[in-house]
């Protein structure tokens, strides 16, 4: 695990070597675009020096010793050289990706990882142009993801257990949480399990039982403080005398019910959907943005450190 090479230079590319150099791992940043890749560099730069002030740097080395691990390319051929992995960063676009796949096995080895940054294009299209499929998988991670650890792993569907298994191994190296995904499906499971939140959060606003800033307050200060720790299913298993299986006799019947009563999934851009946009406004107008983008960092860094105590 020596070098890894990242193609993209837009945030997540940045995020991602961000993850990478603070793990000790060397990494090359590679945008067709020429110039994007060594002005990410410069940004990148400015945000360990800032990382670095605020006492939210991670790993065991100074800001300038992860930095001397970086660089950037304007040349793909040279970008991939000595890469075991490639983590690619375009924007959502199924052909851009394909593209840029196609273009890199050319350049590597049969053992090089292939891995997407993509949140929501499954890895069958993905991949669906690479000739060894075997070597390639999603790789999404939660955004931001130097402060939120999580790293989805998703297999293409001829993904060999070595390829996941080295996937996660870095993934570890580097401080990052992976989960894997036993196969491939739609919206994975991060964004299945908060589609499902953002549905009915929505569909309670819509139909007026629950304001824009109080569906907000339920998660933030309510099930958001346990989820912090542990997840929904040790919540139920820790709430009922005898497990999860003593919760299910006593509230399955009564979930079951409620859950039937859940409407269809809500209209998001709509007319009803434009008052709780205004709402939302109201509560954060867009010029405050980057300010709570900030203090949302903060936040998740000082929450990042007492996990890692804890």
């Amino acid at each position: 695990m020596k070098v890894v090479t990242i193609i993209g230079s837009g945030l997540i590319g940045r995020s991602w070597a961000l993850v990478f150099i603070s793990g000790g791992i060397s990494v090359k940043i590679y945008d067709k675009q020429p110039g994007l890749a060594s002005s990410a560099l410069s940004s990148i730069r400015q945000q360990m020096s800032e990382l670095e002030q605020k006492d939210m740097l991670r790993g065991e080395m100074s800001a300038s010793e992860q930095l001397s691990l970086l660089s950037a390319c304007d040349d793909l051929k040279t970008a991939v050289e000595g890469a075991f992995f490639i983590q690619e960063c375009v924007f959502e676009d199924l052909e851009v990706k394909q593209k840029v796949f196609l273009d890199v096995e050319g350049l590597v080895g049969s053992d090089v990882i292939l891995s997407s940054s993509t949140s929501c294009l499954m890895p069958s299209l993905v991949f669906s142009k690479v000739q060894q499929q075997s070597r390639c998988l999603v790789a999404h991670p939660v955004n931001p993801p130097y402060l939120v650890r999580l790293v989805e792993l998703v297999p293409h569907p001829l993904t060999s257990t070595s390829v996941m298994d080295t996937a996660q191994a870095l993934m570890s190296q580097v401080g990052q949480v992976a989960v894997r995904l036993s196969r491939e499906l739609d919206g994975f499971a991060l964004n299945r399990i908060q589609m499902a939140v953002i549905a009915e959060s929505w569909r309670l606003v819509q139909d007026g039982v629950i304001s824009v800033k109080d569906v907000d307050l339920v998660m933030s200060e309510g099930l958001g403080m346990r989820y912090a720790f542990i997840g929904p299913m040790e919540t139920m298993h820790l709430n009922a005398p005898q497990g999860l299986g003593d919760y299910m006799r006593r509230y399955g019947p009564g979930i079951q019910r409620v859950l039937s009563s859940f409407g269809p999934t809500p209209d998001f851009t709509g007319d009803q959907a434009k008052d709780i946009v205004k709402e939302m406004c109201a509560l954060v107008p867009p010029e405050q943005l980057s300010t709570r983008t900030e203090r949302r960092d903060q936040l998740l860094s000082r929450l990042a450190q007492i996990k890692k105590e804890n």
